[in-house]
């Protein structure tokens, strides 16, 4: 399937929903207290995407039952709220989307609840540096594949591994479109698509800290390393937009 080039109005749609996402995100990071359950953060996220005129776009997504992924400490993504309260020393991943006027917006961050350890600031620290080198280094004409080169490398200069099997993707009239972004190489970097003006889609580095294999849990939603220690993982939705790589979910 070709990757869609968008026209200058759909842009202009794409910007207005990864806006909201990037507000959302912002309200919830300022908003989210200790005490606070999965549950109500989640409520929290969907009742400020409404307000901001946008659907949740997660909510009933691939049967997802809630708005905002709330993803914990060891839960790298997907995390389904819980009554869980959340607790200083807590990491908590926020990833959410939205839908207005038929096009979608996406993004994620991973915070710190209260007072965290020196490891897992620097945990945050690889997926959010990692997000925006990469986006620093997008030039029309290279190679999606070269674009996740760029993570991986990154990734493992700071003694992390990126999550297997799941990866970054378009996005535009649907969530998920072509093509699929992985945080490593799969091949070879001089094969596969090229970055074109009018594409737009979603990096998302997944970091974890010794194994880079997947296990999803009992809930059949949240993603966690087999190595069962903590990770974390940023978001954000690009256009490419007169050969310069413009990020669209910044609140």
């Amino acid at each position: 399937m070709a990757i869609a080039l968008r026209k200058p109005n759909e842009l202009t749609k794409l910007k207005l929903a990864g806006s909201i996402v990037g507000k959302t995100l912002k309200y919830l990071h300022e908003n989210t207290v200790v005490g606070m359950t999965l549950k109500e953060i989640d409520a929290m996220g969907e009742a400020f995407i409404r307000e901001h005129g946008a659907e949740p776009s997660f909510k009933g997504l691939y049967g997802f039952p809630a708005s905002v992924c709330t993803s914990l400490n060891e839960v790298c993504i997907h995390g389904i709220p819980t009554d869980y309260k959340v607790q200083n020393g807590d990491i908590l991943g926020l990833d959410l989307g939205t839908k207005i006027d038929g096009y979608f917006g996406d993004a994620a961050i991973t915070m710190a609840i209260g007072e965290i350890s020196k490891e897992d600031e620097a945990l945050i620290a690889c997926s959010k540096d990692a997000l925006y080198h990469a986006i620093e280094n997008i030039k029309v004409g290279m190679r999606f594949k070269e674009l996740s080169a760029i993570l991986e490398v990154f990734i493992r200069g700071r003694g992390y591994v990126p999550l297997r099997d799941f990866c970054g993707h378009g996005i535009g009239k649907k969530p998920h479109e072509e093509p699929n972004i992985p945080n490593y190489v799969e091949g070879k970097p001089n094969q596969g698509p090229k970055i074109k003006n009018g594409m737009v889609f979603c990096l998302e580095p997944m970091i974890c800290q010794k194994s880079d294999q997947p296990v999803i849990l009992e809930d059949r939603w949240s993603v966690v390393s087999e190595d069962g220690l903590r990770s974390s993982h940023y978001e954000h939705t690009v256009a490419i937009i007169d050969g310069k790589a413009v990020i669209l979910t910044e609140a």
